[in-house]
């Protein structure tokens, strides 16, 4: 590190858990973040603001006005623009040391696969089953862990998902992909502002964690907050000997 990289990241370093060799290991990761929207925006200023080395971002939308009152990467003045783009705009402003890569396409199975594999953790910030399927999927296949969050109305949620332990769960093994979830969506349902920001940071942290080999992850653990009496649950989460995706059938 340079002067001024020793001088930015100067809090991170007097942390004991941390130290000039955990942010050095920030600034040599690679980072793969799907989706720049509501839980993706505060996940990934607090992964640029840490120095992490690669943030490669991926999502296929567009600002729109409805977007603003939680997805504080964008601005007024960028309606109309990718949010891909536009969030590579706000990261650079806040860290311009690091390399950010926006991809302004859909994160489909076979893209994922490719990305999944050079990333050193994945953040799930996207809104949809179909995509946190194929995001388990492809880090299953390459043993990456993954962090899972979501938030709709005043309830947010999120889990670890590390499959370089063998007793660790994957994804599908809490959400099985033949289970017939009912996909809510807040533009018909609503949410809770801050309530993404909490759980988008809480993202971030995980990752951050991940990254060092810092304290305990929620690996086989999933939290919940009911954001209407600030309350957290939690509920282990093991490892199903019948997933299909974890634990695929022998031919």
């Amino acid at each position: 590190m340079n002067d001024q990289q020793l001088l930015r990241y100067s809090r991170h370093i007097l942390l004991d858990d941390i130290g000039i060799e955990g942010q050095q290991k920030i600034l040599a990761a690679h980072v793969l973040l799907i989706g720049a929207g509501g839980l993706g925006s505060p996940a990934a200023f607090y992964l640029a603001s840490a120095g992490v080395g690669t943030l490669t971002l991926i999502d296929h939308d567009t600002v729109e006005l409805t977007n603003l009152q939680r997805q504080i990467l964008h601005t007024t003045e960028r309606i109309g623009q990718a949010k891909a783009l536009s969030a590579q705009k706000s990261l650079a402003q806040i860290n311009p040391d690091i390399r950010i890569v926006p991809l302004v396409e859909r994160a489909d199975a076979a893209r994922l696969d490719a990305l999944v594999q050079q990333a050193d953790v994945v953040l799930d910030c996207s809104d949809n089953f179909a995509t946190r399927h194929a995001v388990n999927q492809a880090c299953v296949r390459h043993a990456v862990p993954l962090v899972s969050g979501a938030a709709l109305q005043f309830d947010g949620q999120i889990s670890v998902f590390d499959t370089r332990t063998a007793e660790s769960p994957c994804y599908a093994c809490l959400f099985p992909p033949e289970q017939d979830l009912e996909e809510t969506h807040c533009a018909t349902m609503g949410v809770f502002s801050p309530l993404v920001g909490i759980i988008g940071s809480m993202q971030a942290a995980e990752a951050l964690k991940l990254i060092m080999g810092v304290g305990t992850s929620l690996a086989g653990r999933l939290q919940m907050l009911d954001g209407r009496s600030m309350e957290w649950s939690s509920i282990k989460v093991k490892q199903n000997p019948a997933c299909a995706v974890c634990h695929p059938p022998s031919i």
